[in-house]
């Protein structure tokens, strides 16, 4: 159980630099240290202004790759199914590769196309390192191949839906990196519109991001529904579909708040890392439903 709690840490660890990540761009501090891996040529700048943002990112990052690194080596000396370890090579590998793509995105001046890289790997890094918390837990142990729950609708459904969500992390990182956080000025109509003129490829990406958002929240609705209503006496499934639909009601209200704020620094970072929290809960339901005995 040591393992697991370890990943748990990890994971949590992770999405709190999703969040400190996230406040880097809505504090506009992506340019304050213009060099890497260094920041003015030193490892600890003075901490002032938009430096406090941008290298505490850095240092955020460096401790949870360290951890990622303790992890994977206690995976590979502690764990028994192959192949678990494979999945901690890959998590350890995406983290090696995002500190890359974040050095990239300083040296070339934030690409846009890089930038959104980073972005969705980091969530990719995410998913990893809620996997890995999963699969080391005590439902899991023991288990190799197999699917436990009976119900293919509800299976597929979570795998639907984790899918979904990360879409929509993707769209949001584009809106964000190309500007479009504000193309559309109000909420929930769009130019007082429910579909608004699309003049210009800010906006077209603004509303795509709000589209898919109700495709995301119908989706959720539906899957929601067939735990209810299949499987309420079973926590190993209500207890995230519970939290997430919680969790998707909270990003609404963010989303609206960061459009009516003109993209205030907390409710936009809080939107970001509630998103990934979202995605985190929905990913852990569908692993449940694929490879968790219930008892």
């Amino acid at each position: 159980m040591r393992l697991h709690r370890f990943a748990v840490f990890t994971s949590g660890a992770t999405l709190f630099l999703i969040f400190v990540g996230g406040l880097v761009t809505s504090t506009g501090s992506a340019l304050a240290v213009p060099d890497w891996p260094l920041a003015y040529g030193q490892l600890f700048p003075k901490m002032v202004g938009g430096v406090f943002f941008e290298h505490g990112h850095r240092m955020v990052a460096a401790a949870v790759g360290l951890l990622m690194t303790v992890l994977a080596c206690w995976v590979f000396v502690g764990e028994k199914r192959r192949w678990v370890g494979w999945l901690a090579a890959c998590a350890l590998g995406t983290v090696v590769l995002q500190g890359v793509l974040g050095g990239i995105t300083v040296l070339f001046l934030l690409p846009t196309a890089v930038s959104v890289a980073h972005a969705c790997l980091a969530q990719a890094f995410f998913c990893l390192t809620v996997t890995l918390a999963v699969v080391t837990g005590s439902s899991m142990r023991g288990i190799t191949t197999g699917a436990a729950c009976d119900d293919k609708l509800l299976r597929r459904l979570t795998f639907a839906l984790t899918g979904a969500v990360y879409l929509q992390l993707i769209l949001g990182a584009v809106m964000r990196h190309t500007g479009a956080g504000l193309a559309i000025p109000d909420f929930p109509l769009a130019f007082g519109r429910l579909i608004p003129p699309l003049a210009s490829s800010q906006v077209a990406t603004h509303f795509a991001h709000r589209v898919w958002a109700a495709c995301v929240t119908l989706l959720m609705v539906v899957t929601v529904w067939r735990v209810v209503s299949r499987h309420r006496l079973e926590p190993l499934y209500m207890r995230p579909a519970m939290v997430a639909v919680a969790l998707l009601a909270a990003q609404v209200l963010l989303g609206g708040l960061t459009i009516w704020t003109s993209r205030a620094v907390l409710p936009t970072t809080f939107h970001v890392a509630c998103g990934a929290a979202t995605l985190a809960c929905c990913l852990v339901l569908a692993l449940r439903t694929s490879v968790v005995r219930l008892s």
